[in-house]
Order: structure tokens, then sequence, then C-alpha cells
């Protein structure tokens, strides 16, 4: 995602630099390249004492040298404490029960002994407080024989929704205020690795579900006063309720094809929306779709691509990798983006990528 951030700041003619802890990172060639742990305060603070701007492509990063940078004078955002409080999902979900917006019902727990204490409380999604990601850290227990399942750290019981679809809005804020949101995409998961495997754009909701999912996108960025990018996760329910799963301060797996399918790109939104620009126009030019590229299971090693020629052959087909050298199982390793008219020939399109592009090693 960073890589994809410099390509659009390209645009707005906008210089950067780049802290990531691989060597081989997708940007270490597009921009002064510092090697480094986001985890470390020392690092941090001296990859930023250069920069003007501080923003991220990834939650799990030091946020009180962020802090810091910021009382010195540097404009960092999405802003630290925001970052702390959704780095742990405890306190992101009690900040949702304690504004008002709409999640499942939860409990928090400390350790796996608990966890067997609420057994009444199955099925439930049990998730650690801190550093899941790309759907690691998450466990669906659907009756005491998955308890041996429970993570034994800090974390939450999350009664598990029956919901109809998957949903995520992404939504912008800039230092004025001034809010802007993509219209909803329908997100289908991986159902072994728990990340979005393809999704589409516009999601298929009737009216006034789709003006529910907005507003609530546009208060929970109102209500943390974030500025940036912002992509808020929910559920729509059978009985078409709205429920907020989980957020993300920055650019995100389910903004991918607005590269090619808005008027503006997430990319260019959340540049705009931290250097304090106007909002762009949120708008869908087409409809479209987008299948995340993983590791195939079985492959670890020096990435090597197979049926790309087959997948660029087709119309309206948009093939964005993100130069990882290393593939290993279920890594994202990039994304086709996919425009057409027709909804059916989307996901026709959909499945013959998923099944035709694959990596190995």
């Amino acid at each position: 995602m960073g890589r994809m951030l410099i390509q659009s700041g390209i645009d707005l003619n906008i210089t950067f630099s780049v802290l990531d802890p691989d060597p081989q990172a997708p940007c270490h060639l597009l921009a002064p390249f510092t090697c480094g742990k986001l985890t470390d305060y020392q690092t941090v603070w001296n990859f930023g004492q250069d920069c003007d701007l501080i923003t991220i492509e990834i939650e799990n990063v030091n946020t009180r040298a962020l802090a810091d940078l910021e009382k010195a004078g540097k404009k960092v955002f999405p802003q630290p404490a925001i970052i702390e409080l959704i780095q742990d999902k405890r306190k992101q979900k009690q900040f949702f029960k304690d504004h008002q917006i709409p999640t499942a019902d939860f409990l928090l727990v400390e350790n796996k002994e608990e966890i067997l204490l609420h057994q009444s409380y199955l099925p439930a999604v049990n998730k650690l407080a801190r550093e899941g990601y790309d759907g690691r850290g998450v466990q669906l227990l659907r009756s005491k024989e998955d308890l041996t399942k429970a993570f034994d750290a800090p974390g939450l019981l999350e009664k598990l929704i029956d919901f109809e679809k998957e949903i995520s809005v992404i939504v912008s804020r800039n230092e004025a205020g001034e809010i802007a949101t993509f219209p909803a995409v329908e997100m289908v998961f991986h159902p072994e690795a728990n990340l979005v495997e393809y999704l589409f754009s516009p999601a298929k909701l009737n009216e006034g579900v789709a003006i529910h999912a907005k507003e609530i996108a546009e208060h929970v960025i109102q209500s943390l006063g974030l500025v940036g990018l912002l992509a808020v996760e929910m559920f729509v329910t059978k009985d078409g309720h709205v429920l907020v799963n989980e957020v993300a301060p920055r650019p995100h797996n389910s903004g991918h094809q607005t590269i090619e399918a808005n008027v503006t790109s997430q990319y260019e939104q959340h540049l705009r929306a931290i250097l304090g620009l106007p909002p762009g126009d949120t708008s869908c030019t087409a409809s479209s779709a987008m299948v995340n590229i993983l590791g195939e299971e079985g492959f670890t090693g020096l990435a090597r691509y197979e049926g790309l020629n087959e997948v660029l052959s087709l119309s309206g087909v948009y093939v964005h990798l993100y130069g990882k050298k290393q593939t290993k199982p279920f890594r994202k390793m990039g994304h086709v983006t996919l425009v057409d008219p027709d909804l059916e020939s989307l996901k026709k399109k959909a499945k013959f990528v998923k099944q035709i592009l694959k990596v190995k090693a």
C-alpha cells in the first residue's frame, strides 16, 4: 500500500521517504529508504526527524515515537492517539459502544481460562486484543469443542453474527473537517485464511442500507476526529441492520479497485486528506471487482507467476503486482481489478482470474 501511495503521490509532486523492516520492501527502490523496525521507538523517532508529515500503511507501529514527533511539531496523520486506540481491538470495540456506533455484542477476556467460563456465550469469535492482521489473531468458536483453539492472551469474545453480507465503506476527513465517502463494496473472505479473497463494487444493497452504512462510516470518523482515510468494515444482517466489525486508519484492501473504478482513488484521497486539500469525487466510474493475488498453499520462496498472460488477455483487466520477491501461503502478492458494466460478467472474470493466476515458488 505504501508503493501505491507513492505512485499516486508522484502526480502531486510529493517527495517521499520510506521506513520498512524488510530490506526488499515493495517501495525500497521508489524513494529514499530506511530499513528498520516500525515498533522500535528510536528507529521511528530518528526516521521522522527529516519528515514534514508522517503517515502509515500499517497500524503496528510505535505510537509513543509518533506522539513525541507530533509534540516536536511534526504533522502525524492519522493521529498517534487514534492509531493507539485502533491497535487494541478491546479499546476499539469499547469506543464503538461508548459512541453509540452499532456493533456486535462482546465480552472482554484476559486469557483462555476466562474464555472457558463463558461457554454459554458461544458461538462467538475470539479476537486477540493486539497484533491481529490479515486474518491472524482471529478464531471462530462455534461450540465447546472449539475452545481448545481459544487464545491464551488478552482479547475479546464477540457474538457470532448471522450476516447476509460483509461490506466496507472507506471514508476520508481532512483537518478542516471535510468528509467524503466512497460507495460501499461487498467483500468475500477466504474460508481458511480469513482475509479478503475478492470484492465487488459498488455493493448490491437496497438504498436504505447503503445510506445507513454511509452515515455510520461518517459517524465513526467524526467521533474519532481522524485526519486521513478510514476503512470501516461492517456486517449487513439478514434483517437489514448494519453493524461495525473493525476499522483500519489507512488505505485498505477493500479500496484497491478505486484506482481504476472511481473518479478519485483511495490513495489520492488519503493524500488529499493529510495534506489539507479538498476531497476528491468518490463516485464509481464503472462496476468493478477486485481479486487478491495470494501466495499458493505449499509454496514458499522466490515468487513465480503462472497464468499472467491469460489474465492480461481479458478486456477491462488491470494487474497490480506489489514487487514482493518472496512468496508464502496466503501472502498478498498483488491484486487484479476488473471493470465491466455487467455484474454476471464481472463474477465470471473474477472466478477465471482466481482459478488461472497463481503465485508459486
